[in-house]
């Protein structure tokens, strides 16, 4: 029996008033592959800022399980957005010092959590699996819990990086999301791989995810030739994994030339006598 939340309930409420608002039409397809019971991981491809709450919508919908999502820290810091999020019993993620997010984490498995994560470790601009980290496989062999392979496709049609929607376009938008089968990370054999368990389980999470994907844009029910949120290799305008990577790479060195700059403003702290 689930013990009452009324600030999940309350925001999965107003989740559901802004999908209803925007007349988004989600179709899911295995969710009987995410557990009634019990610890496990989602790991969830990211081509869109609200793929959480749209997996924590649907999730809700079908078992009223709840999610606990691993977020940047930087999310808590809004005071509306921060209050919601702890009292969702969200993970903040420092991503300087993430050791503590990644504890708090287990120990929600162990107890019987569902642990939603972002494997790829941020929205991916290109709308292809890029390299994933391995937070994910460390977690579930950690907690003893499997993980469930999830992709969200046309939710990145609402909102996304690099690129504004007005709010006609975001309407009447087809959502699909699709579950993978369980797999448990320390059950795979890498007796083949000369990699060890976890990078070889990551490796085998990144192949199901894409396959997941490759199945979901092909039976998405709207047109996507030249379009901005198709990937390249489908004939969309999106940029290519290598341009999106570079984009990236250059995004995360202006960010920490930012957070070099405003350290040195503060100068020394002057120690009290």
């Amino acid at each position: 029996m689930h013990t009452r939340e009324p600030i999940y309930s309350t925001a999965i409420g107003i989740g559901r008033a802004l999908f209803g608002v925007l007349r988004v039409r989600p179709t899911t397809t295995a969710l009987t592959n995410i557990p009634n019971q019990g610890g496990a991981v989602l790991a969830i491809t990211h081509f869109g800022y609200l793929d959480f709450a749209l997996v924590e919508w649907v999730t809700w919908l079908h078992n009223h399980r709840r999610i606990r999502f691993m977020a940047k820290k930087g999310a808590f810091n809004h005071p509306v957005v921060g209050a919601l999020m702890r009292g969702m019993k969200h993970i903040s993620v420092d991503m300087e010092s993430g050791a503590e997010a990644y504890s708090q984490a287990v120990v929600a498995l162990r107890s019987g959590e569902l642990l939603g994560v972002f494997p790829e470790g941020g929205v991916n601009a290109s709308f292809t699996v890029r390299e994933l980290k391995t937070g994910a496989v460390r977690m579930a062999l950690a907690a003893n819990v499997p993980i469930i392979p999830v992709a969200v496709w046309g939710g990145h049609r609402l909102m996304t990086k690099n690129h504004r929607s007005t709010f006609g376009d975001r309407l009447n938008i087809p959502v699909l999301i699709r579950a993978g089968a369980p797999f448990h990370p320390g059950a795979i054999d890498a007796s083949d791989a000369t990699d060890d368990t976890t990078a070889h389980a990551t490796l085998t999470l990144h192949k199901t995810l894409q396959a997941l994907v490759d199945i979901v844009q092909r039976e998405y029910p709207a047109r996507a030739d030249g379009q901005w949120w198709q990937p390249a290799h489908l004939g969309g305008t999106a940029p290519t994994p290598r341009e999106a990577a570079m984009v990236e790479a250059e995004r995360q060195r202006r960010k920490a030339a930012a957070r070099a700059a405003a350290r040195d403003s503060k100068g020394p702290r002057k120690r009290s006598a």
